[in-house]
């Protein structure tokens, strides 16, 4: 009987898979692997199984997501042993009528594609994504796993926006995004679990979440992943009178808008480059210092708001690309938090594993 599950978390310009197998009671990743440099010319394939006897390094030129996901078809098909039992893909919102992980039928697609304007960003490049590997791997359910899902838990204060009520019949509410990252660092903690806990997932995507007794009772990011701390080219939150501003003085729709504050903004606007945070580290410039100051400020303010939200802390976790290997970022994040005296500790986000935990439980019940 096929045991094995085919994860695939796609990003802007990577594609990230692995295949997991049931290990007494959890799951294990025997083989992992990531397309990078989607769309330019310095792209790469690389494959690992766990136990080193595939190594695979190879240079591809992969002009989208979908090249991508055939060069990664085409390494598994030669490598994999056995069939599939199933293939789970991350997805980051399902909007309003989708909350939960789900077996992906033609209901379900249709409910994501009507889901597009929650993340017009991210959605139709999974979507993609997801059709192109129902060609492929055709013969194995689908399964979506949300990034919203997690927040599900957070009370009414933090999901409602102050806006007229109809509007959250709509669907205009706080949904909260890295879940499956949240999730994950939940699992990993185990038995040593606080109760109350920030976690900072600190990547080009960025967001805090305040968790109490394991369960998500607030987050930084809101209706879309733009809200929130600044991010790598998002905004996070800002006054809504500047979109009002920039609508009345500069001619900008909302197409133009979304690319500003999606695309242009963030670390990016405020260095007025596209270094990424380690180049920006590197630099010594007054644009780069102030690019660090407000993302490691807004940060710690945050991680502040959530202490007094749950009546204290007892520990920090920090995750992400950022989160992990940044530590200068993570010692000036830390700098006047001492009178918390709460445990800061990194560890390791691993949301693949946690796409096939939610994999294996949809398999199980629907046998």
């Amino acid at each position: 009987m096929a045991q094995d599950i085919l994860v695939l978390n796609s990003g802007s310009s990577s594609l990230k898979f692995g295949v997991y197998a049931p290990d007494g009671g959890d799951e294990k990743a025997w083989l992992t692997g990531s397309a990078k440099g989607i769309g330019r010319e310095d792209g790469s394939l690389t494959m690992r199984s766990a136990d080193g006897s595939i190594d695979i390094q190879q240079s591809h030129v992969m002009e989208s997501q979908h090249d991508a996901l055939q060069h990664v078809a085409d390494a598994l098909h030669e490598h994999l042993g056995q069939p599939l039992a199933g293939v789970g893909h991350r997805i980051v919102h399902g909007g309003p009528h989708l909350r939960m992980h789900a077996l992906i039928t033609d209901k379900v697609t249709q409910t994501l594609r009507d889901a597009v304007q929650f993340a017009p960003l991210h959605l139709p490049q999974s979507l993609a994504l997801l059709e192109q590997a129902q060609e492929i791997f055709n013969d194995v359910p689908h399964y979506a796993c949300l990034d919203t899902a997690f927040h599900q838990t957070m009370p009414a204060r933090a999901t409602h926006l102050a806006l007229p009520r109809h509007y959250a019949a709509e669907g205009v509410v706080r949904y909260g995004f890295h879940g499956l990252s949240y999730e994950s660092i939940v699992s990993s903690l185990g038995h040593d679990l606080p109760e109350r806990l920030v976690v900072a997932h600190l990547g080009s995507g960025a967001s805090l979440c305040a968790i109490h007794n394991g369960r998500s009772i607030d987050t930084t990011m809101g209706l879309t992943p733009t809200g929130g701390i600044p991010m790598a080219t998002r905004t996070g939150e800002l006054d809504p009178g500047v979109f009002v501003y920039l609508m009345r003085t500069g001619g900008l729709d909302a197409d133009t808008l979304e690319h500003l504050i999606n695309k242009e903004s963030g670390l990016k606007g405020l260095s007025d480059s596209n270094d990424d945070m380690q180049a920006l580290l590197q630099r010594s410039d007054a644009d780069a210092e102030l690019a660090i100051d407000i993302f490691c400020t807004a940060v710690r303010k945050t991680i502040g708001a959530y202490a007094a939200l749950m009546g204290g802390l007892d520990r920090v976790v920090f995750t992400g690309g950022i989160g992990e290997h940044a530590s200068s970022v993570r010692e000036r994040i830390c700098q006047g938090l001492e009178f918390l005296h709460v445990r800061f500790d990194v560890i390791e986000t691993q949301e693949e594993k946690q796409i096939a935990r939610h994999c294996r439980t949809l398999l199980t019940e629907s046998i």
